[in-house]
């Protein structure tokens, strides 16, 4: 973990992110506050996460149709 005054944070921002990238970084200000800056990582989508669609039909509508393309067979 690196520890950075409010001052050093302050001065160079783009430094702090990218060590922030691979590490914790504490800021320490004179008032005895710590901030804790942590980078996080976008989620991974599945391919199953589609959104969903509207239609009129109906459960009994799709289930017949599963029955008919399955009967095709």
């Amino acid at each position: 973990m690196k520890v950075f005054t409010l001052v050093e944070a302050r001065n160079d921002f783009l430094k702090l992110f990218k060590i922030a990238q691979r590490e914790e970084v504490e800021i320490h200000r004179k008032d005895g506050v710590i901030f804790s800056l942590v980078s996080k990582r976008k989620k991974a989508k599945s391919p199953f996460d589609i959104p969903g669609i509207k239609t009129k039909a109906s459960t009994k509508d799709i289930l017949q149709a599963i029955r008919e393309s399955r009967a095709e067979q």
